[in-house]
């Protein structure tokens, strides 16, 4: 009957897409904070770690943490990379959990930890544009306002950051570390595209596992480095070590993956727009920085763009916006009913 499927696949639909991104925005959350406190803690340690060292100090204690949680899943479902699965995943750890960590802990060491988030979120509107390209996620109106708008409320987050972070150091203008920060960027925006079809096939905990265990592999060239620096590193560094590997790591790219599992690469990606607020914030609770009036009017900038690319894009055609509007029958309520499953949730 015409009139049966409008009325019923519409609210199942619906019904099954509101657990869904609920669980996103829950795991996205997880993300913004975990990452966040990585810049704070970064820059904390940094003194007693090289970059490499610090790399593979934090993958090693990951690799650890996640192999409790991904290692019965394999030996129970047996599904693992084989032969060509394992490209882009060998491409994702290489690039995101080895290169990128050593490029931004290298930045680290010569710009705070605000200017290092700032120049870090030139990252979603890379992965914005790569994802309408590659993923044909398209190009969301929204997405492309809202993501504007909350990188400018970035840059005015920087405004607040740029006094220099240890006497003798310049926080913005050291090019070298500019230069390390937007290499990072791009790493990271590259392996978000390369990870998002890992992920229809890898639950993300495996996902985010065969990814650490690659970049570790990679950084093992610095493990004397590490030894030699965890033992003249005092106690408080070698648990700051410990702190980056099993949250910011291990957990936050773990409920990214998650998250990027269920939401669209491009609008998940905006989200981070929020990490250099967040950054201003836990700073404030936790060194004691009181942040400026340029980074708390950013951080509501951000909020606002965030918030923008969540809206959809009203669709003009005839059939599906009766239905979007829940007054359509027949036809027009199988358009809706298709909706839901594109996603077209995300995808407007």
């Amino acid at each position: 009957m015409p009139s049966t499927t409008p009325v019923s696949s519409p609210a199942s639909a619906s019904s099954a897409a509101a657990p869904v991104n609920s669980l996103g925005i829950a795991a996205m959350a997880i993300t913004v904070v975990l990452w966040a406190s990585a810049f704070v803690g970064i820059r904390a340690i940094g003194p007693h770690f090289s970059p490499g060292s610090l790399t593979l100090g934090r993958l090693a204690i990951a690799a650890v943490v996640l192999a409790a949680v991904a290692l019965p899943k394999i030996l129970k479902t047996r599904l693992v990379p084989r032969g060509r699965e394992w490209w882009p995943i060998l491409a994702y750890g290489v690039m995101w959990f080895g290169g990128y960590n050593v490029a931004l802990n290298a930045a680290e060491h010569v710009l705070d930890a605000g200017t290092s988030a700032l120049l870090i979120n030139v990252n979603p509107i890379l992965v914005a544009i790569m994802a309408g390209i590659f993923l044909k996620e398209g190009f969301p109106r929204w997405l492309l306002i809202g993501s504007t708008i909350a990188f400018a409320g970035v840059a005015l987050i920087a405004l607040g950051s740029g006094a220099p972070g240890r006497p003798g150091e310049s926080a913005t203008t050291d090019m070298a570390g500019v230069l390390l920060c937007l290499l990072a960027a791009v790493l990271a925006a590259v392996s978000v595209i390369i990870q998002k079809p890992v992920l229809r096939k890898f639950p993300a905990a495996q996902a985010t596992w065969f990814g650490i265990l690659v970049g570790a592999v990679c950084c093992l060239p610095f493990a004397g480095q590490l030894v030699s620096e965890v033992q003249a590193a005092p106690p408080a560094a070698t648990a700051g070590l410990v702190y980056l590997g099993i949250f910011p790591t291990a957990i936050a790219f773990t409920t990214w993956a998650y998250a990027l599992s269920l939401v669209d690469a491009g609008k998940l990606a905006a989200t981070t727009y929020l990490v250099p607020g967040t950054t201003v914030l836990i700073s404030w609770l936790l060194l004691g920085e009181i942040p400026t009036a340029w980074g708390l009017v950013g951080g509501l900038v951000c909020l606002v763009g965030v918030s923008l690319t969540r809206r959809r894009t009203r669709t003009r055609r005839g059939g599906a916006g009766e239905a979007a509007r829940g007054g359509a029958s027949g036809a027009a309520g199988g358009v809706s009913s298709q909706n839901p499953a594109v996603p077209g949730d995300n995808r407007d």
